[in-house]
């Protein structure tokens, strides 16, 4: 059906719609300079992946950590580290942006985060999972460890966490993939702390 077929009320409901639905330039975003963005104050969050092999989804997982304000991203086992290309792709720079380490160990730097007051959920299916829909996050910092795409967060490191989060599913494949999960997690916690 072509514009002119419609009644002129809902042509201008119609043109009001569109108008009010422009579309942002970039320059319009008021979006911070890499340099004011490692200044300003960060929430109290850290991701630590544990074994991520592609590095697009560590690319990814940057962008989303540079949009929620993370603290610290911690790169661990065969978790690839910037600078590549491949992390490039999808970060889009925020691999600049965000403050990252590197270490072998994940299970160190969960013990070393709970030291320094962190509580730390594991992202996965596990019996004894807290799901999301009814998460209480504390009044402390927080981790979460995002796990590899195949065999998801190691026992181990499990074991030592404070708590696992599980996102509730209803189809057929058993997992998000772990770029998704990351921005879902960091998007519940930034709406359930009104940040």
């Amino acid at each position: 059906m072509k514009n002119n077929q419609f009644s002129p009320f809902i042509q201008q409901i119609s043109q009001r719609i569109f108008a009010e639905m422009r579309k942002l330039k970039t320059t319009e975003l008021g979006r911070l300079t890499v340099e004011a963005f490692q200044s300003v104050e960060k929430w109290p969050i850290c991701l630590v992946l544990d074994n991520v092999r592609s590095m697009n989804n560590v690319g990814s997982m940057f962008r989303t950590s540079d949009a929620f304000l993370v603290k610290t991203m911690f790169l661990c086992g065969i978790t690839a580290c910037p600078p590549h290309r491949e992390i490039t792709k999808t970060a889009i720079g925020a691999e600049k942006s965000v403050h990252w380490e590197y270490n072998q160990s994940t299970l160190d730097v969960v013990k070393s985060l709970q030291q320094q007051g962190f509580f730390v959920y594991a992202i996965e299916q596990a019996e004894g999972s807290v799901s999301l829909k009814n998460i209480q996050y504390p009044n402390q910092p927080i981790a979460f460890v995002m796990g590899n795409e195949i065999d998801g967060v190691s026992q181990d490191v499990i074991d030592q966490c404070n708590a696992c989060l599980e996102i509730p599913q209803l189809g057929t494949k058993h997992s998000f993939n772990v770029a998704v999960t990351c921005g879902m997690i960091l998007w519940d916690y930034a709406k359930a702390k009104q940040l």
